[in-house]
């Protein structure tokens, strides 16, 4: 990868790998923008977010401080930002960096990781980017070895070590000392000194965005008043945002959405399929299942996915604002919640799945596992018999970044929606 990168091939590839990037997102903001009416009018800001995702742009970021790079939500925000750091998560869903990265890696490889390697290694992050840090949680066997991939990449890439079950005291113990491992990490790398009043400011600003974003999903259980490719794009403007500026920007969308509910403002009529999306996570510009599902006449009221309800819900809960309170405190709740499959046993996810259900009145789930995401495709079984025993319907789809099946999936996404029509008439009668 080296002497690609040190080539003149490498500036061909870098700057068409841009331009179909820029194609990718100029579609699917189509899709999500301009092919719906009744977009509430604070979501401009988001769509702009996305929009200028890959140009470059300081986006508010001071050239002074380091850049953060990390691929999972196992990375306590809190910590980076606490170091005085920008933290932006560089996991991706273009499919012209997932054809990057497939020279790299094998062919079957799941196109989440084929794609981050080629927006990492090309710069072709969000504004372009170029960490001086890449955290790679051991969450994913494929993410594990990309800092193996190549000697110059494997320089920025710092393993975060996870352990393989989070309810024992052993574990929770090993994880605390991989959190206090991390902390020195950055220390070093940012040459600034983790602090009580820096941690605990960092803590309170990202509790103030968790609490706005658990409002904004409140607001999701009532009547239909937005639709779910725009909360999935609020979240993926987390990734990249500064988080001042994502949590006003979200406290005006909902301010919004109060007041479509005080009016009776509808996006959908009110007996569209109510769905919960889960599986391998929907990263833009890879948006093709929940637009569809959407194009079609459903609409996503909940997400259980790492790169949204995960990310977000759960806050540090604090004890006592002392450095050594703090810590262990943000290691439990980077542990502790976390429903990713990467862990066994993994019952946590099935309840706090049948607990959304009923929470936001679902009609129906689908269940979206990328081709080569072994983690999420193995719980498909347990998965699919939990929700057979309570009685919802599920689709189970598995895809990848490339648009070739679209038409295949608006079969039996359409399908999928009719039948969940029919029930409910059966119900009414």
């Amino acid at each position: 990868m080296k002497d690609i990168q040190q080539s003149d091939r490498f500036q061909r590839v870098v700057k068409t790998a841009s331009i179909h990037y820029d194609m990718e997102i100029s579609k699917t903001m189509a899709a999500i923008a301009d092919n719906f009416s009744d977009n509430p009018a604070a979501m401009k800001y988001f769509y702009e977010k996305h929009r200028d995702l890959i140009r470059s742009e300081s986006d508010g970021h001071q050239p002074l401080k380091k850049i953060i790079s990390t691929l999972c939500i196992h990375v306590p925000v809190e910590l980076i930002l606490a170091v005085g750091a920008i933290p932006v998560r560089s996991c991706t869903g273009a499919y012209s960096t997932d054809q990057i990265g497939a020279e790299f890696l094998p062919a079957k490889s799941c196109p989440m990781v084929k794609s981050t390697l080629g927006a990492i290694s090309f710069n072709l992050l969000p504004g372009k980017i170029q960490p001086d840090l890449i955290i790679n949680p051991a969450t994913c066997d494929q993410k594990k070895k990309l800092g193996d991939i190549d000697e110059e990449l494997s320089k920025k890439f710092y393993l975060l070590e996870m352990p393989s079950t989070k309810d024992s005291e052993e574990a929770r113990e090993y994880w605390l000392q991989t959190v206090f491992k991390l902390i020195r990490k950055l220390e070093y790398v940012t040459g600034n000194k983790l602090t009580a009043k820096s941690l605990k400011l960092a803590i309170r600003k990202v509790a103030k965005a968790q609490q706005l974003y658990r409002k904004f999903n409140q607001l999701r259980t009532a009547a239909p008043v937005i639709l779910g490719k725009d909360a999935l794009l609020v979240t993926n403007a987390f990734f990249f945002d500064d988080i001042d500026r994502w949590s006003l920007y979200l406290e005006l969308l909902n301010d919004e959405l109060e007041n479509r509910i005080k009016t009776n403002f509808h996006v959908v009529n009110e007996r569209a399929p109510r769905i919960l999306l889960t599986g391998s996570p929907s990263v833009f510009p890879n948006m093709k299942l929940p637009i569809l599902v959407e194009e079609l006449g459903g609409i996503i009221v909940s997400e259980e996915f790492c790169s949204s309800s995960r990310m977000l819900w759960d806050t540090v809960a604090v004890d006592e604002w002392h450095l050594y309170d703090m810590i262990p405190a943000i290691a439990d709740r980077y542990l502790k919640p976390s429903t990713c499959p990467n862990f066994s046993p993994n019952t946590d996810r099935k309840r706090k799945i049948l607990a959304a259900i009923e929470d936001y009145r679902i009609d129906g789930v689908v269940y979206q596992t990328f081709t080569g995401c072994q983690l999420y495709d193995m719980e498909t079984r347990v998965i699919g018999k939990a929700l057979e025993d309570a009685g919802v319907q599920t689709l189970f789809v598995e895809t990848d970044y490339s648009p070739e099946d679209i038409g295949q999936l608006t079969t039996r996404v359409e399908a999928f929606l009719h039948s969940l029509k029919h029930n409910r008439k059966k119900l009414a009668l």
